[in-house]
């Protein structure tokens, strides 16, 4: 694609006017919306009303005023992006601490169960945050293999399976509901970490039959940085599941202030602390500045952008590490090269900001809310000459 017919096609893009609701410097080609989403305008204003009215003037009256209620309430915003009922997801903390809570909570739904089955190579954080959880279990115990060898590891002994949806370095998708049938088959659970398709890709936990799940807010869903995190649990799981971090906000009455615990209802129960209000108000705005926008009309593109990139990695001789087939992957394309911390570094002095993976992975994520065809041709070019140079 040159670079001539990449404009025409972004003047015929339906998404282009996207663009213009987020902050982004001039000259800069962002292209690690997959680690950090970019400032949505909408949410300066929301910050600045935050912070003036809700906490300057209202002061503790807020708490009354729509505090009390925002992990529900923008859980529930959340929840068309994962195909869940807004009665099934709540936002409250970080994607570590909620993989904790579920891993925990779904050893010990069933205690004959001890074995928690996860992918080798999968985010190092969802497996170490695994190993923590499990040394808090007697008995239990983690099984983290190769993906070619997770179908005969998940057993009788299998409590739950922990899976990436989209793998972080190579953009590899599971299929969720084969996978999930598969864990069910053995008697199993199954947690699914999103935080590569939230905002994305579609994701359907509910035609999934999924049990559980978690995602960041900081990356497709644009929360700001270490933006809050959320928790699902399917409505038949919830009676039966108890958050092991039962802090006073998941109390059935936590202004009754009475010493024992007793777990709120439905999602409430997953809450632990104090909502953090700043960050749950930047989230909320950037949930609230893509809430017109369709999953499949986001993905689409992706997928057209993935194509003119890998044609140009193809062209430069880069070995693309990220399934060609669109909806085997997420919505960034990664290629291996054996000097990839150094190129990356220079794209990034250039003004092409991607990112590099150890030990030799080049990631570019493709956000269609922002990112056009002309964007792709011209990352191309800097990184045909910085190649060049190398």
């Amino acid at each position: 694609m040159t670079l001539d017919e990449a404009r025409a096609r972004d003047a015929a893009d339906p998404l282009r006017g996207l663009r213009e609701r987020f902050v982004l410097p001039e000259g800069v080609i962002y292209l690690d919306g997959n680690s950090l989403g970019p400032l949505p305008r909408a949410t300066v204003a929301a910050q600045t009303d935050l912070i003036e009215r809700q906490w300057g003037a209202r002061l503790i009256r807020s708490w009354g005023e729509g505090w009390m209620d925002s992990p529900s309430r923008i859980g529930g915003k959340l929840a068309r992006w994962i195909g869940a009922g807004a009665d099934e997801v709540i936002v409250a903390d970080s994607t570590s601490t909620n993989l904790f809570k579920l891993i925990v909570a779904a050893l010990r739904h069933d205690p004959t169960r001890t074995v928690v089955v996860s992918e080798a190579g999968n985010f190092p954080s969802d497996l170490h945050i695994a190993e923590g959880a499990v040394a808090c279990v007697p008995g239990a115990t983690l099984r983290a293999v190769p993906r070619e060898a997770l179908a005969e590891a998940i057993d009788d002994r299998t409590a739950v399976v922990l899976l990436t949806h989209v793998h972080y370095k190579t953009s590899q998708r599971f299929d969720m509901p084969a996978w999930t049938k598969r864990a069910h088959e053995a008697g199993a659970l199954i947690c699914w970490d999103l935080s590569h398709s939230t905002g994305a890709v579609p994701v359907d936990l509910t035609q999934a039959n999924a049990d559980c799940a978690v995602g960041c807010g900081y990356k497709f869903l644009n929360g700001g940085p270490g933006a809050p995190a959320f928790l699902y649990v399917a409505k038949r799981h919830q009676a039966g599941f108890d958050n092991p971090i039962s802090g006073w906000m998941g109390h059935a009455d936590p202004f009754g202030f009475a010493d024992p615990y007793e777990a709120g209802p439905g999602m409430e129960r997953w809450r632990t602390g104090t909502p953090a209000m700043l960050a749950m108000g930047a989230l909320e705005a950037g949930l609230d500045s893509i809430a017109d926008i369709s999953i499949e009309v986001l993905a689409a593109k992706s997928a057209a952008l993935f194509d003119v990139f890998a044609g140009i990695g193809d062209a430069l001789g880069l070995e693309c590490v990220s399934p060609r087939d669109a909806g085997q992957r997420g919505s960034h394309i990664s290629f291996r090269h054996a000097d990839a911390r150094a190129i990356m570094g220079r794209l990034i002095d250039a003004g092409v900001i991607g990112d590099f993976r150890d030990p030799d992975i080049l990631r570019f994520g493709l956000t269609p809310l922002y990112i056009g065809y002309a964007d792709i041709v011209r990352a191309g070019e800097v990184l045909a000459q910085v190649l060049r140079h190398d």
